[in-house]
């Protein structure tokens, strides 16, 4: 199988012989592994007063360098994503896509970024958010539905003029402790948009993966009702536990992530280890399993401990019965 194709495999929870998909939504250690900064430490404020040459010559490096991180690491997805300045410039997604594309055809899941709900507000803003769910709720229910209808909109878009298969809705809900929002605020002011958005991505013919950091375990019941293909991170640090959702929701939706960043940051490689092995331990049985950090690759975090657990998974990630059954002993 292609890598694209277990990507999918593991999102449609169809169980295969053969190792489990792995990605991660961002790899920012290119300057360590290839010595290319990434796209995040550029300065792309300029773009509009360069020539379409020069453009297109960052346009290659980009996609060239999203390759080159996902031939290394044996990513099955590539999370297309923009520096800013010019992220929100969907023509200039399109481009970058059909790059990737024109490459490596068929060869890996290309993801594109959608979300359009409600995440925690920034310091600047929290207090204000607050002050409208109470005193202005029509108001930001108008706005939620606003972000839906465009982010659709652009969807269809691209599903016109490109060739992505799918979107990451990367809005955060929650803190290590619990959501932001009550569960019954959420279910008030981000489940119903949520869920519109996702119905319309799978209406476009699309998969949906919904990404949220933090204690999830109040509101698990509404993500998963909202019907995303995967949820990612299942975040270890908050006390979220890979074992119990499989154990909740495993036959309903596909399961990425819970290595734990943390500890690959600061812990020992004995513990290290273990959280990967864990990871596929509870994931893979039965399919719907995707290998993956509980984070990303951030700045800071040492490159071998991110090649030790692709170790882990290289060894231990294989599933040699149709059920899914692991190599784990």
């Amino acid at each position: 199988m292609q890598p694209r194709e277990r990507f999918i495999a593991a999102l449609e929870r169809t169980p295969f012989v053969g190792r489990v998909p792995h990605f991660e939504l961002v790899f920012f250690l290119t300057m360590e592994a290839f010595g290319r900064p990434h796209f995040s430490q550029r300065v792309f404020g300029q773009w509009d007063q360069m020539e379409e040459k020069e453009r297109q010559l960052h346009r290659k490096d980009m996609a060239d360098l999203y390759i080159t991180i996902a031939e290394r690491f044996e990513h099955s997805a590539i999370f297309v994503i923009l520096p800013g300045g010019i992220a929100k410039r969907i023509e200039e997604l399109i481009r970058l896509v059909d790059l990737i594309r024109d490459r490596t055809g068929d060869r890996y899941f290309l993801i594109a970024d959608g979300d359009a709900t409600f995440s925690i507000p920034d310091g600047e803003h929290m207090m204000d958010f607050v002050v409208r769910m109470a005193d202005e709720p029509d108001g930001l229910k108008h706005q939620a539905q606003t972000g839906v209808d465009e982010a659709l909109q652009r969807a269809e878009i691209l599903r016109e003029q490109t060739d992505v298969d799918g979107f990451a809705l990367c809005s955060d809900y929650c803190l290590n402790d619990g959501p932001f929002l009550s569960p019954n605020h959420f279910s008030e002011f981000v489940t119903p948009y949520l869920a519109q958005l996702i119905r319309g991505y799978r209406d476009l013919g699309f998969y949906a993966i919904k990404h949220t950091d933090g204690n999830i375990m109040p509101i698990l019941d509404q993500l998963v009702e909202c019907n995303p293909h995967a949820l990612h991170s299942l975040d270890p640090q908050a006390r979220v536990d890979i074992a119990e959702v499989k154990r909740l929701y495993g036959n309903r939706i596909c399961l990425i992530g819970n290595v734990n960043c943390g500890l690959m940051q600061t812990g020992t490689e004995e513990q290290v280890v273990e959280s990967a092995r864990y990871a596929l331990r509870h994931g893979m049985p039965g399919g719907g399993y995707i290998f993956s950090t509980s984070n990303c690759i951030y700045t800071g975090m040492p490159l071998s401990r991110y090649e030790l657990i692709l170790d882990v998974w290289r060894r231990e990630g294989n599933c040699k019965l149709s059920t899914g059954e692991s190599s784990l002993v």
